[in-house]
This record gives C-alpha cells, sequence and structure tokens, in this order.
C-alpha cells in the first residue's frame, strides 16, 4: 500500500490499462461464447420453424407436405397460404434494396413463427404493416414512418405499425424477409397482385435442429430443383442453421477483433508492468539492502512487490467486469443491426471469472520475473544503491567528439541511457498501431472502396444487374445492349443449383471467366473447357477432391463428369460455389441460353441507364437492379459496426500513448531532478529541457510507429484470412491504402510530440534555489 501511494499516477494509470483490458475480453468472451446460446434461444422463444420451404401455390404439390410428415425425427409441420414477391424494392438504409419479401396474414392463427411484436402503434390503420426490427436497426425506419414497396413496376405504400422479431427472415443477408399485414390490407393486396405471387410455405421443427440442413438436401434430392422450360417445383428453401451460421459471423468477427485488442491491451499492461517493477527496485535499492540487513527474505520482498500488483489487477479487473455489463446494451445494439434480435444480456460468472484469472495471472507472472532479480542483490551492495565495483558504463559518444547541435545530442545521449524505458515504449507503440492499421484499413475497404469486401461474397462488381424474360433471346439482347451508349461491356452471369457428387452447390455460368472482374479462384484456374470445373474449398472438403480430380454434376435429368480445375473461395451462400462454362452446362441442357446479364457502365449514372434500357427494351425484362445501390444499402450495417471498432481502437490508442507518456516522463522528472535543476541554474531554459526530453522520445516513438505500420501493411491480410478461413475465406485481398496509413501513423507520431512537451512542462517548476532549499 506504500509502494502504491508513492506512486499515485503510475497506479492509476496502470488500473486504467487493466481495466479498459477486462472490459474488452469480458465483452469479446461473452458475446462469442454466447451468440450461438443466444440465437438458439430466440429460436425456441419465437417458436419459429427449423425449416422453410417457399413455392408458388401453381407448384404446390401435396407430396411436398407428406414428405415432410414423414421425414423422420420432425415433431411438427405446417402449412400456410402466403404472398411472394421474387424481386421487390424498398428504401433500407440511405438507398435502394432489392430484395425478395414473402408476406404473412397477421389474422392467421399459426404455431411456427407468430407475430411477435417488439415495439408497435397503439391506433391501427388501413394501411398498416409489420416489418423486421432490422429496418428500426440499420434501416433507419420509425414507428408510423411510411413505408413503399415497389413490385412488378407498381408501388404498394403501408404505414409501419411494429417492428417484428423473427430468426429465419428477419435480416437480408439471406435473400428473403418476412413482413407480415392485418387481414384487411393483407387481402387487398393479395386481389391486386397475379396469380405468380400467390405462394404457399412449408414449415417444419425438428427434435434436433442441426439437422435441418440435412432434411433441406434430402427435400432437393426428393424433388429435384427444375431446369429452364419445365414447372418449377422448388422456388426457395432455409433452414436454421445456415441462416444461424450467417447472422453470427459479422458478430464473432467483432467480438474476435475485441479479444484481440484485449489481448493487446494487456501486453501493454504487462510492459508498464516491467517497466514499473524495474524502476521500484532501481529506486527502492537502498531500502531493499536495509530489510535485508533487518532479516526479511528476498521471498518476503518479492512477494511484497507482488502484492501490489495484485491488488491494482484485481480491482481493475472487476471494474472493469462491472464497467462491461454497463455497456453491453451499446454492444447489443451492434448485434442487433447485425442479426435483427433483440440481445438478451445475461450474467455469466463463469466469463467473468475466466477474465479476471487471465489478467491477474499474466500480471503475476510477468511481476515475479521482473522482481526476481532481488534474489541476487546483495545487501551491501544495495545500501550503495545498487553500484558494485567495476560496474561503471563507458560513454560511447562524449560531447567534446561528437558532431551536431548540443541539445540534439543531449537527447540522444538521455535515449541511449535509457535503453530499457525506451524498448518498453518501442514495443508498446508496435502494438498500438498495428492495432489502428488494422482497424483503419477494416473500415477503409467497408465504409470507403467496397471493392474487395464485396467480392469476398463471391458478387461480380458490375453496375447493372438485368433479369431476362424466358422467351427472349438472350444472346441477340446482349448484342443490343453493348451497342448502347456508355456501356462498357456485358456478361451472361447465372446462378443456378446443381449437385456435385451428391453435394447441392450453387453454381456460376458464364462464357468466359476471363473477362469478369472478380477472380474467386484462389488455387489453380476458373474453367475454359465445356468439360472443366472449379470448385469452392468448402465443396471440396465436403466431397473430398482436389485439383485434378473428376466430379460428377447432375442438373434436371441430366449428369455429367467434369475436371476441377481450381479452387475458389466465398462467404456467400455459406462457400458452396462452384462455377462452369457455358459450353460446360450446356452439356447438362443443350438449349441452356442464361437468363441473367451483369452490365458494367461509364460516365452514367445507374439510374438513368436503366431508364434508358426500360425505355428501349422494356419487353425484354423481368426485372433490373441498380447493383452499386443494393450494395450500398447491404453493406450499411457492416459499416456502422465496424465503425465503431475503428472509433473505440483508436481512442484506446491516443489514451495509451498519453498515459504511457506521462508516465515514463514523469517517472523521468523526478529521477533526474538534481540533474535539471543544475542544468537550468547553468543556464538552461525551460523550454530547451522540454525540447531535449521530447526530442529523445521521438526516435523510440518514430521507430515504433514505423515498424507497427510495415507490420499494419503486410500482416492485415493475412490475419483477416485467418479470422474468417471459418466462414469460406482463404486468401484476402483488401485494398491497404497507403495515403491513409501515412496520415495515421505522421498522426501517432505528431501526438506522442505533443504529449511528451506538455508532460515535459513539469520542469518549469524545478528550480536550483528549490533543490538547496530542500
Amino acid at each position: 500500500m506504500a509502494n502504491i501511494r508513492k506512486n499515485k499516477s503510475a497506479s492509476v494509470s496502470l488500473f486504467i490499462f487493466i481495466l479498459v483490458a477486462a472490459l474488452l475480453l469480458n465483452i469479446g468472451l461473452m458475446v462469442i461464447t454466447q451468440i450461438n446460446s443466444f440465437f438458439d434461444n430466440k429460436v425456441e422463444q419465437l417458436s419459429d420453424p427449423h425449416v422453410s420451404i417457399m413455392m408458388d401455390k401453381a407448384s404446390y404439390h401435396a407430396d411436398y407436405e407428406a414428405f415432410l410428415a414423414n421425414y423422420s425425427r420432425i415433431t411438427n409441420t405446417e402449412t400456410e397460404e402466403i404472398i411472394m414477391m421474387g424481386s421487390a424494392k424498398f428504401d433500407f438504409g440511405n438507398s435502394e434494396l432489392n430484395n425478395s419479401i414473402i408476406i404473412f396474414n397477421a389474422g392467421n392463427s399459426r404455431m411456427m413463427g407468430p407475430l411477435k411484436l417488439i415495439e408497435k402503434l397503439n391506433t391501427s390503420g388501413a394501411n398498416d404493416i409489420y416489418i423486421p426490427y432490422s429496418f428500426k436497426t440499420s434501416g433507419n425506419y420509425r414507428l408510423g414512418d411510411s413505408f413503399t414497396i415497389h413490385y412488378q413496376n407498381k408501388d404498394y405504400e403501408y404505414r409501419i405499425a411494429g417492428f417484428l422479431e423473427t430468426t429465419m427472415m428477419g435480416t437480408n443477408n439471406v435473400g428473403v424477409m418476412k413482413f407480415m399485414l392485418p387481414d384487411t390490407p393483407y387481402q387487398a393486396l393479395a386481389d391486386k397482385l397475379d396469380e405468380q405471387s400467390d405462394a404457399m410455405i412449408l414449415s417444419a421443427v425438428m427434435e434436433d435442429k442441426t439437422q435441418s440442413t440435412k432434411l433441406l438436401n434430402d427435400f432437393t434430392k426428393e424433388f429435384p430443383q427444375s431446369v429452364v422450360g419445365e414447372t418449377t417445383s422448388y422456388i426457395l428453401g432455409l433452414d436454421i442453421e445456415m441462416v444461424k451460421s450467417v447472422n453470427t459471423l459479422t458478430v464473432n468477427i467483432v467480438a474476435t477483433i475485441l479479444v484481440a485488442f484485449a489481448a493487446i491491451i494487456v501486453l501493454v499492461s504487462l510492459i508498464v508492468i516491467k517497466f514499473r517493477v524495474s524502476n521500484s527496485i532501481e529506486d527502492g535499492m537502498a531500502n531493499i539492502g536495509a530489510l535485508k540487513a533487518l532479516g526479511y527474505t528476498s521471498l518476503q520482498i518479492v512477494s511484497s512487490i507482488i502484492l501490489q500488483f495484485i491488488l491494482i489487477a484485481l480491482s481493475a479487473s472487476m471494474a472493469g467486469i462491472a464497467l462491461s455489463y454497463g455497456l453491453m446494451p451499446f454492444i447489443g445494439g451492434v448485434v442487433s443491426a447485425l442479426n435483427g434480435l433483440v440481445w438478451e444480456q445475461s450474467f455469466d460468472i463463469t466469463i467473468n471469472i475466466v477474465s479476471i484469472l487471465v489478467v491477474v495471472l499474466s500480471v503475476v507472472i510477468v511481476t515475479l520475473l521482473s522482481a526476481f532479480r532481488v534474489r541476487k542483490i546483495l545487501p551491501v551492495v544495495a545500501l550503495r544503491g545498487g553500484i558494485r565495483t567495476h560496474s561503471f558504463r563507458k560513454n560511447h559518444f562524449p560531447l567534446e567528439k561528437a558532431t551536431g547541435g548540443l541539445h540534439f545530442l543531449l537527447a540522444i545521449k538521455s535515449m541511449l541511457a535509457n535503453a530499457k524505458q525506451n524498448t518498453m515504449i518501442l514495443l508498446i507503440m508496435i502494438a498500438l498501431t498495428f492495432a489502428s492499421v488494422f482497424s483503419m484499413v477494416l473500415y477503409y475497404n467497408i465504409a470507403s472502396d467496397k471493392t474487395a469486401f464485396v467480392n469476398m461474397f463471391g458478387s461480380e462488381p458490375a453496375n447493372v444487374f438485368i433479369d431476362v424474360k424466358p422467351e427472349a433471346d438472350t444472346r441477340e439482347f446482349l448484342r443490343e445492349i453493348k451497342q448502347m451508349d456508355h456501356v462498357k461491356k456485358v456478361n451472361i452471369f447465372d446462378l443456378i443449383t446443381t449437385k456435385v457428387d451428391g453435394q447441392t452447390v450453387y453454381t456460376n455460368v458464364t462464357d468466359r471467366y476471363d473477362d469478369l472482374e472478380n477472380n474467386v479462384v484462389y488455387e489453380g484456374r476458373q474453367p475454359t473447357h465445356e468439360n472443366e470445373i472449379s470448385i469452392s474449398w468448402v465443396v471440396s472438403n465436403q466431397i473430398n477432391k482436389e485439383i485434378g480430380d473428376t466430379v460428377e454434376v447432375e442438373y434436371g435429368a441430366e449428369t455429367k463428369r467434369y475436371l476441377v480445375t481450381g479452387v475458389s473461395q466465398s462467404i456467400g451462400n455459406l462457400g458452396q460455389i462452384a462455377a462452369l462454362t457455358m459450353d460446360g452446362i450446356q452439356q447438362l441442357q443443350s438449349d441452356y441460353q442464361g437468363s441473367t446479364l451483369y452490365v458494367y457502365l461509364n460516365d452514367i449514372k445507374n439510374k438513368d441507364f436503366i431508364k434508358n434500357l426500360k425505355e428501349q427494351y422494356g419487353d425484354n425484362i423481368v426485372e433490373t437492379l441498380d447493383i452499386d445501390e443494393n450494395i450500398e444499402s447491404q453493406t450499411g450495417m457492416y459499416t456502422a459496426a465496424v465503425f465503431a471498432i475503428m472509433v473505440m481502437v483508436l481512442t484506446i490508442t491516443v489514451l495509451i500513448v498519453v498515459m504511457i507518456l506521462y508516465l515514463v516522463i514523469k517517472t523521468m522528472i523526478i529521477k533526474r531532478k538534481k540533474e535539471f535543476g543544475v542544468m537550468k541554474a547553468i543556464g538552461y531554459s525551460t523550454i530547451q529541457l522540454m525540447s531535449q526530453i521530447s526530442i529523445s522520445f521521438l526516435p523510440v516513438i518514430t521507430a515504433g510507429v514505423a515498424i507497427g505500420g510495415v507490420l499494419g501493411y503486410f500482416f492485415t491480410n493475412p490475419m483477416l484470412s485467418a479470422l474468417l478461413s471459418s466462414a469460406g475465406v482463404k486468401r484476402l485481398d483488401f485494398t491497404i491504402h497507403l495515403p491513409t496509413i501515412l496520415i495515421l501513423c505522421v498522426s501517432i507520431v505528431i501526438l506522442a510530440y505533443i504529449v511528451s512537451l506538455l508532460v515535459s512542462r513539469r520542469i518549469k517548476y524545478i528550480s536550483a534555489y528549490g533543490l538547496i532549499t530542500e
């Protein structure tokens, strides 16, 4: 306690470091360990189905319902009429989103997925609608706002009467969203729409929901995906395990980053403790000698040092844990924005104890190793202040022989004389700069240049998407679009469902993969001939096939063998993707011509081009999509989450830089008080001494920032690849924007220099007269 009172500011600094580390560690671990059970509990709480299968009403067959009723370990099934809009548009966030939506009649009674409102209006209206909670957390909507759905060239306007909570279709991540209408507006909408929008949904609950993916796969095997020209028998299927994986992926990444940054702060704290212990031993050398001479053992002296830091670490950890619960509503807001569910925080004593033990044990180990030198100090040496015979160091840079300005030389000599202290600062600056660069790169690629982020999902970064009518000649239509003004190029780029060695796989189809902007293959190459295929590493692991092997591909009623030429990566569609050429798919269906065009534009707004396109070729088009705007809308939720992380990392970086320099410079001034007093007596001004101190830290800080910046430049992508590997990413090519990194690094150096000048102002109060009177 005496040591803590003696070094109040240093103890407070260390307390804050450990508090922040424990806070972030506890939040990260709680989210990582609770997110899966949180999602599972929500499924049960909301009585959501484990599998949902949707198709248009004309394609519904009683065999589908019989299949589910007879499937083993299904506890309940339900069939209901719905309205299905295959490609609807609505405002979401700051842009327009194109998404499939299904609309339920809120007046119907149902066992699975009943209406559960988080908020609702007290009054009812003729055009009320209930929409998912994600529209509030990410879409910038409030109760009573107007909500417009654009479908089949018509607008349908409603008033938001409530926000519903659902696990299955609550976000735009899975391609379809769930809305509900009261009975009157539901019937009115059904009367306005054509028969194509009349649909059915089959829902099932299983004893073990982890088998939901298997159930969906078995259903598709029993009732295969139809091909062009045949009656569509299966439209869309969702299983709860797939939805859970998609919705918890980003949350887990955010939590992992928090844990990683907590580890960096713990490392900083340990470096500070080592510095503190070493200083404490050097400053209290005479006291240690006196204690040893009186009979105190080395173990007793070391124990008093360790106990000092245990008290700080334990109290700071407990305060950090308590504060983490206060910040969980903020973290819950981020979770809700990412998965559209209300985060319900529970008290987790196990994780709390683990967080405290990790921090305290780390502190004990480092303190013990640092204080171990006390055992080797003899009482007589300690009483002499640690001075041994022949312990004087050589002066490598005598002032009379060195060239350069006096203040600069004195600053460099001061830097060299404090090697241990400067090593500590160097390591801390490396760690903090790396963390700052990491967060800045992450934010830049999600908020500014989204190209690499979008590429992770396997998306093709074109400007406009066109869904061509089945009766139109796709090739002829493609040639006509190529002739339009401002068109750079046009590609056929379809996504169909095939089976590869019995595994259901989302398969891309195009003429030449060299013409695409996004090459998702990281090993080998994309297919170029009719007998070639590329598969994702996820599929490769599932079917145990590699480059050079052959696989059996099934589409419709045909099956052919193809040679694997490449392995790809993608977060989209759970990483289960493959790629065939147009010639390749025509081996399975000779009249296949493609139905989706991707248009790349120059010097024209996407909306203006779409308007011109519809005026000239509206009869050939089912639907168009502004890809850029759709991406902007879909990535908005990620931008907010990553921005919060970046602000947190940069704020803590600034805080640590300020506190570390305050701690080190204050300690230096106290230790060199007599020296500074003498220098002021012989004519040195306060400003000159302040400059000497600041300059002495500048080379170390600059070196630390430079090394941290270089490490961030080269290792951010490998670290992110490791974090995202479970999601389907093997190689990441995020843009490392060098000017942004340079501005960040220069800013940290300038901040450190200004802080060192401000802290050095304590020299102002040192005077030769004061030292003499003391």
